[in-house]
């Protein structure tokens, strides 16, 4: 077995990085103006996460500090007190003295905010998801091709050194053979996030007109405004779009090397079980994404192994990763690291890494001096594409509730007609057949199915469902915006996006 000490791998891991931060110095002395002043809109966990990882770069400056809670501001610019801070980015989008922003807020901002500041002729890192509704990220993509601007997806991961050495061992030297399927797997314990009687009323320090933005004006009855907007469909995308948005574009890159931008069919099943939250996305999700060639099937809980209890349940492969399974044996994968088994499951490669913070903001501030889309690990289009795996999952398991064609037939009888080569219709209905039992502990015993929806067909080139179904799941691409707070249509000629 070939292993590389986890010590001995991140020093070559720093190593690397400080190289890059040198190169980057280097190009930043050759530009006219050194200094990159970015500004942050969210203030949340996230937002201050990447304020971590972009503060102690060479040539940055944080320059601006924006959330519509005055808490979470004076909370953040106690650390950075140069900053200028904002309730309202729009004003500091109009601010000379910004040149990049990162856009840390709730998912439903990321577009309209990404738009924004693209206008504003800013540049753009942009968390994922980058869109909860399809056609606003394809506009994101549009205009950051009109305006020439450098625009990231924040899936850091893509700038882990190890991604570099997953596509060489899977496709240059095919130490395993060829990939028959992929199985994603996000099992992370979260709790209920409660139910009120009576609507939330936001706290006195927030501008809930500013928070809501885009988003409708619903009440809100679970207990906390912050974070658990998540699990809200009007505000987040669940754990599909959180985490799944990470899991699935390392699918992308290292199984497909980005040569599948969206899958051609998705069918998926799921549901709340346990909790009788106020949430509404599901704690519990199954998807089988068909590519046209390597089928993908994502398995996704967030309830433990056992009521009350705080571990996830047992699943093959990492519990928050993937799992290639090829025809001389398997790549585990997950942030951190991979592995490489043989077909009778012993590890022939373990390989520690790190999770690509740092080296990602270090990607996206040299392609910002080098003016070059180019030169981003993760460019907006990839990571629409990458956003939309997780979408189309999450549109499907919307539309099983509203198809009269989702009769709660089991997997086997919906996979068996779409002959996917790979994986027969019997495992993936043993898959769900997983995800049900826990389900099924969960709700006190009671016997529960996942629910089937149909299958629905995606249009690569349209970039909308077509076929059986496609109005009720065409109705989830896009949303209506609110008043002012609304993604606008990007008209863009042919030239531009080839440029």
């Amino acid at each position: 077995m070939s292993v590389i000490s986890r010590r001995r791998f991140l020093q070559q891991s720093a190593a690397a990085g400080s190289l890059l931060a040198l190169s980057s110095c280097a190009s930043a002395n050759k530009s006219a103006n050194d200094q990159i002043n970015i500004g942050v809109i969210g203030l949340g966990g996230r937002g201050n996460t990447l304020l971590r990882a972009f503060s102690p770069l060479p040539g940055l400056a944080v320059a601006g500090l924006c959330d519509p809670d005055t808490a979470l501001q004076e909370k953040t610019g106690a650390k950075y007190p140069d900053a200028k801070k904002y309730s309202d980015l729009r004003k500091m989008l109009d601010s000379p003295d910004i040149d990049a922003v990162v856009i840390a807020a709730c998912n439903h901002w990321h577009c309209l905010a990404a738009q924004w500041a693209l206008d504003a002729g800013k540049h753009v890192y942009v968390e994922k998801p980058l869109c909860n509704a399809h056609w606003e990220g394809q506009q994101v993509v549009k205009a950051a091709a009109s305006h020439k601007k450098i625009c990231a997806i924040g899936t850091q991961q893509r700038s882990a050194p190890m991604q570099t050495e997953i596509k060489r061992l899977l496709h240059e030297e095919q130490t395993l053979g060829a990939p028959l399927w992929v199985r994603v797997n996000r099992f992370g314990v979260r709790a209920s996030i409660g139910k009120r009687d009576q609507p939330l009323t936001p706290p006195k320090t927030v501008d809930y007109d500013l928070w809501l933005g885009p988003a409708a004006d619903q009440p809100i009855y679970r207990k906390k405004l912050h974070y658990d907007w998540h699990w809200d469909w009007n505000t987040g995308a669940g754990e599909m779009g959180n985490w799944g948005v990470h899991i699935l574009d390392d699918v992308r890159n290292n199984v497909f090397q980005d040569r599948i931008a969206f899958p051609k069919r998705v069918v998926a099943a799921g549901g709340r079980f346990g909790w009788n939250d106020a949430g509404n996305t599901p704690n519990t999700h199954f998807a089988v994404l068909d590519t046209g060639e390597i089928p993908v099937v994502i398995t996704l809980t967030n309830l433990p192994n056992e009521l009350s209890g705080k571990r996830p349940p047992k699943c093959p492969g990492p519990k928050s990763g993937y799992v290639v399974y090829c025809e001389g044996g398997q790549l585990e994968a997950q942030r951190g690291y991979f592995k490489l088994r043989d077909k009778k499951g012993e590890v022939i490669k373990d390989i520690p890494d790190v999770d690509g913070m740092g080296l990602h903001q270090q990607n996206f501030l040299d392609a910002i001096r080098s003016d070059s889309q180019n030169a981003l690990n993760a460019p907006v289009e990839v990571g629409h594409h990458s956003t939309a795996w997780c979408n189309l999952a999450n549109y499907s398991y919307r539309v099983a509730d509203e198809s009269p064609r989702a009769d709660g037939a089991s997997w086997q009888s919906i996979i068996e007609p779409m002959k996917l080569d790979g994986i027969s219709a019997a495992e993936v209905d043993a898959l769900c057949g997983e995800l049900n039992q826990v389900a099924t502990l969960h709700e006190s015993g009671k016997a529960v199915r996942l629910q089937a929806g149909p299958v629905l067909n995606f249009d690569a080139t349209t970039e909308t469902f077509v076929g059986d179904d496609a109005d009720l799941a065409n109705q989830h691409l896009k949303t209506a915006g609110r008043g002012d707070f609304a993604v606008k249509e990007v008209a863009l000629q042919k030239a531009a996006v080839a440029s």
